[in-house]
């Protein structure tokens, strides 16, 4: 019995040949029903402990989940996708999600899980960069008191950026700007009002960045993302780059 929430056939058949190959001799417990088990726990934010039986032990669920966040495999899968995406026009954003109790109640030191104070709390700040369609190619995570400017340049630079990239006035900067010329872009954000040299940007482009906000709103419906239940950056932005994957799998089904 599948439930809503399950991979669908067409999203198992973009997904599945994108996964490790197993060891040789080695038995791998059945991918497309972990898989719809992790995405059941992200869509609905349900503690792994309550995972429904239909999904199998919830240690194999949690342990595949976690194995393959820190090997990379989950942003493996997303960038696959994200490679299709046409170079026009990107659009860059920030939105804070909230992190519950038990994600902030790590230990001190080690490992920076991009948890920070701000006016919301105890927070996260996903930063992403979205194609023309709203499909996202590029996540980071900060502490959600992280200025958009100082990540700008980080969140930008190994995409390669052709087109034009759009922000809104909290990117505004030498550096910011820099960062997204050197590829060859051209970075369409406005300047604050503080400034003796003001830039401003066609209205009709400015207009587009309601795409990423409508992506930060998809994203959100996932509540495992919507609220933070990740202890560390690492699965949380494993987290992040599977509900993407699932974004733009059924945007592409959808127009096709």
């Amino acid at each position: 019995m599948s439930g809503r929430h399950d991979l669908t056939d067409a999203e198992w058949a973009v997904i599945a040949p994108l996964l490790p190959n197993k060891p040789r001799g080695v038995a791998r417990v059945d991918d497309r029903r972990v898989i719809s088990g992790i995405f059941y726990i992200l869509r609905t934010g349900t503690p792994w402990r309550d995972l429904p039986e239909r999904y199998g032990p919830r240690t194999t669920v949690y342990n595949r989940y976690n194995r393959w966040a820190k090997s990379g495999v989950w942003l493996c899968i997303f960038e696959a996708l994200a490679e299709r995406s046409p170079g026009s026009l990107h659009l860059i954003d920030s939105s804070i999600v909230r992190a519950h109790q038990h994600a902030a109640g790590r230990k001190k030191g080690g490992e920076d899980h991009a948890i920070g104070l701000s006016r919301g709390g105890l927070t996260t700040k996903i930063h992403a960069v979205v194609d023309g369609r709203g499909l996202p190619v590029r996540l980071l995570l900060t502490p959600g008191q992280a200025s958009d400017k100082t990540t700008a340049p980080e969140l930008v630079a190994p995409l390669g950026l052709t087109g034009d990239v759009v922000g809104d006035r909290g990117y505004f900067g030498q550096a910011v700007i820099a960062a997204i010329e050197a590829s060859g872009a051209t970075a369409h954000i406005p300047s604050q009002s503080n400034v003796r040299v003001v830039r401003s940007v066609d209205r009709d482009l400015y207009r587009q960045r309601n795409r990423i906000e409508r992506f930060f709103n998809r994203l959100k419906h996932f509540r495992g993302i919507a609220t933070r239940y990740f202890k560390t950056a690492t699965n949380f932005l494993a987290a992040l780059h599977l509900a993407s994957t699932r974004i733009w799998i059924r945007t592409n089904e959808s127009t096709t």
